[in-house]
């Protein structure tokens, strides 16, 4: 492929991407995505927290050092005081079914998207299995996710187990400073091509899948990054709005990742219309 026709491929797909973000019907779903996953957040953490602990798994210092790096401090003591307190079965029932509930709302909204995008049609096909599907994808999301944090948070402790005994901690440091982000943004990669691969009805080419996901992938470290650098340092100036500020700045974190994965899917399908057959 000559130098050429990639610049006028690549100009056809930014074009192609723009008319299609244009389309109405995209219109409210990082919005509805963004609210689904924040209402499925606290009931997912409460549940597993206390199910893990009647199994005598040691949860919470995992859990708090999540919280304290990802979400806001006025956020974090919300969320920290519900997991000091102990639920009755039935609550915890009640807890599970809307953490279920609303992540596979979610996980269903990015399929219609999904779907939508690659073959023009609003429908989803059968309504039970569809929402069956995605109850088992986001089970399997919700399981690589959770890897992917346990990495991200506990990356450097497990580096200096494997070779702590042979290298200095500074090395390890300084390793896993430069390492860190770029080990996200892999981990990421591999996360949004799984989903990008099971969300359509029909499936598809994992290599035609890539592009999307490399954006998907880098856009999710992007955001996280921007939004981890709001929790260290403009938190400050929250004073007057307080929790509020921290919940709106959660919800804006959750919509533009909800933004990121649907144009990662636009951006694949203008590589396939583009496509030289």
């Amino acid at each position: 492929m000559n130098p050429g026709h990639g610049k006028d491929r690549l100009r056809q797909i930014v074009l192609m991407g723009i008319k299609q973000f244009g389309d109405p019907y995209y219109q409210g779903f990082a919005a509805q995505i963004a609210f689904y996953i924040m209402l499925s957040v606290v009931p997912t953490i409460v549940v597993m927290t206390q199910l893990l602990g009647m199994l005598n798994i040691r949860t919470m210092d995992f859990v708090n050092d999540w919280i304290n790096q990802y979400i806001t401090p006025e956020m974090a003591r919300i969320i920290k005081g519900l997991l000091r307190n102990s639920s009755s079965p039935g609550n915890n029932i009640t807890l599970i079914l809307l953490a279920v509930w609303a992540a596979s709302r979610a996980q269903f909204s990015l399929m219609r998207i999904a779907n939508y995008t690659y073959s023009n049609s609003r429908s989803t096909g059968n309504f039970l299995k569809e929402r069956l599907r995605s109850l088992k994808t986001m089970v399997m999301t919700i399981l690589t996710i959770a890897f992917v944090l346990v990495v991200l948070i506990y990356g450097k402790k497990i580096l200096y187990a494997f070779v702590g005994g042979m290298v200095e901690e500074y090395t390890i440091t300084l390793v896993w400073t430069y390492f860190r982000w770029p080990l996200a943004t892999i981990l990421y990669f591999l996360v949004v091509l799984y989903n990008y691969f099971v969300m359509p009805a029909y499936k598809l080419n994992v290599r035609t899948l890539i592009p999307g996901a490399v954006f998907g992938a880098a856009g999710l470290v992007v955001v996280t990054f921007f939004y981890s650098v709001y929790t260290e340092h403009m938190v400050k100036y929250n004073i007057i709005y307080g929790s509020l500020s921290s919940i709106v700045a959660l919800l804006f974190w959750f919509y533009f990742l909800a933004w990121v994965l649907v144009l990662g899917i636009i951006i694949n399908q203008a590589f396939r219309d583009t496509k030289v057959r």
